[in-house]
């Protein structure tokens, strides 16, 4: 029987981690993207190189009117953005950090359970597209609904082959019987489930259901204030989540030189490296189209997940 205490203090820990990371990601993506880009980015706000930044967003956010649509569907409308985010806060708790337990709970289906709570954002776009009583944002639900559908199935694809591998779905499991040569292996699959990741982030250059450039702001046209800001936090959960998944399912998670007494340093490198490449990706390509999305999903994200599986069959049998 788990001891109370405990419980809390994950719980706790996981909390801290889902407030802290996703702000440290966007304060990297103001900086990173203005370097790339031959700019300063925020300098002033809190002083040492605009560290603040975030915080001053958020105070400017809470200070703005929160403004529900005289025809939406209030109740629905309002839930939202909690839909959108609460799921990654979820998956947080399954992901494991560390050796020896180092994870907020260990689900014995982790694999399942991570993927499916995922899914579930998607519910969060269609809500606010469907109950803004808009039809602009009820279009930028639908175009979410169809490019998240399109992209679930790659990633379920490339993170089955692992599965495959090590013969569980159990995410500590998976890590406890990795081995180095299965990154090279199963590159392929990292990539596709990196890539499907991306775009069920519609983060760029998959982010034509959002458009941030655009008059309309997809399915959140009609959202203010600290709402607005829910969407936007989840958007840098879900980069965290994806790639703290990425770093467990495909690099070996904590395995890494050293003891396993510094494992989870390894994990959080690995992370970091792999946001600072989903922000490189954002100023490095451009937007892709509607049918561009699709066909990418269908004819090639696809097909490479299929042959990453079979792949995985190939050298299972081989070496069995």
């Amino acid at each position: 029987m788990s001891d109370p205490l405990d419980v809390v203090l994950r719980l706790v820990a996981v909390l801290v981690v889902f407030l802290v990371l996703p702000l440290l990601v966007g304060q990297t993506e103001h900086k990173v993207m203005a370097h790339m880009q031959g700019r300063l980015g925020p300098m002033y706000a809190g002083g040492f190189h605009g560290w603040a930044q975030l915080v001053a967003d958020g105070v400017k956010f809470a200070q703005k009117e929160d403004i529900v649509p005289a025809d939406a569907d209030r109740r629905v409308f309002q839930l939202a953005p909690a839909v959108a985010l609460l799921p990654y806060l979820l998956v947080l708790i399954a992901i494991p950090v560390g050796p020896n337990g180092f994870v907020g709970e260990a689900v014995d289906a982790g694999l399942i359970f991570v993927l499916a709570v995922m899914g579930i954002g998607v519910l969060g776009s269609l809500m606010a597209g469907w109950a803004s009583a808009n039809k602009f944002s009820l279009l930028g639900g639908l175009r979410t609904a169809a490019q998240l559908l399109a992209y679930e199935l790659p990633m379920l694809l490339a993170a089955a082959s692992v599965a495959m591998a090590a013969g569980t779905l159990s995410l500590p499991a998976i890590l406890d019987g990795y081995h180095w040569w299965w990154t090279p292996w199963q590159l392929v699959g990292a990539v596709v489930f990196f890539t499907a990741g991306l775009a069920e982030l519609q983060r760029p250059p998959f982010d034509m259901p959002v458009a941030d450039s655009e008059i309309i702001f997809g399915a959140y046209t009609e959202y203010t204030g600290l709402r607005f800001a829910l969407f936007l936090l989840a958007e840098y959960a879900g980069i965290v989540v994806l790639c703290a998944l990425t770093t467990v399912l495909f690099l070996g998670g904590w395995h890494g030189p050293g003891p396993d007494a510094v494992g989870w340093l390894w994990t959080l490198l690995k992370t970091a490296l792999l946001s600072f490449v989903v922000i490189w990706l954002r100023v490095s390509y451009p937007r892709l189209r509607e049918d561009q999305l699709q066909k990418l999903a269908w004819t090639v994200l696809i097909p490479l997940a299929l042959a990453q599986i079979a792949l995985t069959g190939v050298v299972k049998v081989v070496t069995a």
